[in-house]
């Protein structure tokens, strides 16, 4: 996660600093700044610029911005860049004497609720979060979504579930996979009617009449292709293998290949279409690769790169499995296979 902080005080700045500090240790990429003339001597990094340019910069670029001052300077700031809950990062403000965080923006995709809490914590503040499911306790499928790291594929459904559970009406659920922990009471996996969650790899089999898909990104897609393969020759060997796969290409999580390809412009850029990086393997890494099935050999391939399969052994390996979920498939010099990363659903 990218984070953000700037403060507006020395009080503020030293609050930022303790957050940068916290942030970083977890493991998140946080840095501290600060708005004002004595800036660098409160050992931060000053933002020289108008606060909106910089503002736009941060939210442009960063997983979460912290306001450390008043709730209207964070308002104003933002107000130019806000586009939808779908886009928006994580923004709070908290006042420089740490009494009260204020989760203002993207609290459930955006994790600015969980972010919240967290920084009140590590401060000792009071979280101040206004969302009606979290202030209710209710269920939210949002908020769910994104600590599952789902892919939701309509907003608008979204907030009509949330409007049901708040009304006190059942939503309906189904799931392809295990549940590992309690259902929550607001959802029924007996009901069928009406509105209702679907979480499987499939975003285009409606289980209920109005169905919100919910698909879990845990597909691997190992990939092989010949020197200046086109990305569109790619796409359509991928879309064709999702589609008969009957899985959403939402569901992928991550592409890998041999170290052979890692420079191959047509399959760098379809991972930039996706969202995703490339991950690459070694041939002498791809050979310990075990599949329950076996692979299919082919000598010429392996008197090029070492192994006789790159795309089910690059599949196997970046999911650590050793079943394939969908063996190779070719065509226009591509080949590629799909194995999914064990998964089980935890509300």
């Amino acid at each position: 996660m990218k984070l953000a902080v700037i403060g507006f005080s020395r009080g503020g700045c030293r609050y930022g600093e303790k957050i940068r500090e916290y942030m970083n240790q977890r493991g998140h990429k946080c840095t501290a700044w600060g708005k004002g003339k004595e800036a660098r001597d409160w050992g931060v990094q000053p933002v020289e610029e108008p606060l909106r340019s910089w503002t736009g910069e941060q939210f442009a670029s960063c997983d979460g911005l912290i306001f450390i001052g008043a709730a209207g300077i964070a308002v104003r700031a933002i107000a130019p860049f806000v586009k939808s809950k779908a886009e928006d990062p994580a923004v709070l403000c908290m006042d420089d004497q740490a009494n009260y965080v204020i989760s203002l923006l993207s609290g459930h995709l955006g994790g600015a609720n969980e972010l919240t809490r967290e920084v009140a914590s590590l401060c000792h503040a009071a979280p101040v979060i206004t969302t009606a499911t979290d202030v209710g306790k209710r269920f939210s499928v949002d908020d769910f979504a994104r600590r599952e790291n789902l892919y939701l594929d309509n907003l608008a459904l979204a907030k009509r579930i949330s409007a049901e559970i708040l009304e006190n009406r059942s939503v309906g659920l189904y799931s392809a996979f295990e549940c590992c922990s309690r259902i929550p009471a607001e959802l029924s996996p007996n009901k069928r009617d009406g509105i209702g969650i679907s979480i499987a790899l499939n975003d285009t089999c409606d289980i209920f009449p109005e169905t919100l898909h919910l698909v879990p990104r845990i597909a691997v897609l190992g990939i092989g292709c010949k020197k200046g393969t086109a990305k569109e020759d790619i796409w359509s060997l991928v879309g064709k293998l999702c589609e008969e796969s009957k899985i959403s290409l939402y569901s992928i999580a991550r592409v890998a290949t041999i170290d052979l390809k890692k420079e191959e412009p047509g399959l760098l850029a379809f991972c930039r279409d996706l969202g995703l990086p490339l991950l690459t393997y070694r041939s002498e890494e791809l050979a310990e690769v075990y599949s329950e099935e076996g692979f299919s050999e082919s000598e010429f391939v392996k008197s090029v790169t070492g192994v006789g399969n790159v795309c089910e052994r690059c599949a196997l390996k970046a999911a650590g499995g050793r079943k394939l979920f969908r063996r190779k498939q070719s065509g226009n010099g591509v080949t590629a296979a799909l194995a999914l990363m064990d998964y089980q659903v935890r509300f």
